[in-house]
């Protein structure tokens, strides 16, 4: 496949993934979740891959879903159907999971919407001091997507995943490292350093092991993600995504004025 919003390269045993797509702060679409489906599946079946590393660039991991294409259809009279989109954004997701290898996300920045569930994703986060996670879903009338409520309720417990969802918050580097969620922070300018001196570590590690880690931590916690995914997250975003709280948000994110929600 060729890749117009990724760059993936592997250099010594590290597989390096980053978000390219500045000019929408890496908004995930249709041909950002492929080229994601792709290299997720090509690290994993590559044996000389050992370590994976998930970044996006210095201004923001990713903000998300592109508004700007839903506020257009919108606009056009169309309908919005995300079925698809998150189908496939469910795949790299379980996919992260699943995989034999040790999953690094590298954070700088905003991580928003689809871009904070990618981050959560990763067996280790990495963040810089600047780093905010936002479930922002709930701003424009819809719901946690890309399995965050599913990993945050294993993570930090449902009372915790229930407030960052209903309230669509940041949380801060700092909050996520106390709460348990990320692994390490560190200044802006130390993050791919820091990154990549935990990935080489890692890939110069059992890998064997490793690997019968994750299948454990995946079949004791994570058995059922896809199932939750296809049967629980989809459902729930298609009737949000269907109503007209969806619109009110959308067109309020863009219009830059307070969305007046109606709840139907």
């Amino acid at each position: 496949m060729e890749l117009k919003k990724l760059i993936y390269t592997v250099e010594d045993g590290i597989a390096v993934i980053q978000m390219n797509y500045m000019k929408n702060l890496n908004a995930i679409d249709e041909q950002m979740a492929d080229e994601l489906m792709y290299v997720v599946d090509a690290a994993e079946k590559d044996p000389n891959v050992k370590v994976v590393v998930l970044k996006g660039g210095e201004k923001a991991f990713s903000a998300g879903g592109d508004i700007g294409y839903f506020y257009d259809l919108i606009q056009a009279g169309g309908e919005v159907n995300m079925d698809g989109l998150i189908a496939k954004v469910g795949i790299v997701a379980d996919g992260m999971k699943k995989m034999s290898k040790m999953v690094i996300t590298s954070v700088c920045g905003a991580a928003a919407g689809a871009g904070a569930s990618l981050a959560f994703g990763g067996d280790f986060i990495v963040c810089a001091d600047n780093a905010k996670f936002m479930l922002a879903f709930v701003n424009i009338g819809l719901v946690p997507d890309t399995g965050a409520t599913y990993l945050l309720c294993k993570s930090i417990g449902t009372s915790r995943a229930l407030e960052l969802a209903a309230t669509g918050r940041p949380m801060g580097a700092a909050e996520a490292k106390d709460l348990g969620l990320v692994y390490k922070v560190v200044p802006k300018e130390e993050l791919d350093e820091a990154t990549m001196k935990l990935a080489k570590k890692l890939a110069a590690g059992p890998l064997l092991s490793y690997k019968n880690i994750k299948k454990q931590i995946y079949d004791a916690s994570y058995s059922d993600y896809k199932k939750w995914l296809d049967e629980t997250e989809i459902p729930t975003q298609r009737e949000c995504a269907a109503s007209m709280d969806f619109q009110e948000g959308c067109k309020a994110f863009m219009e830059k004025r307070k969305a007046q929600f109606e709840g139907k």
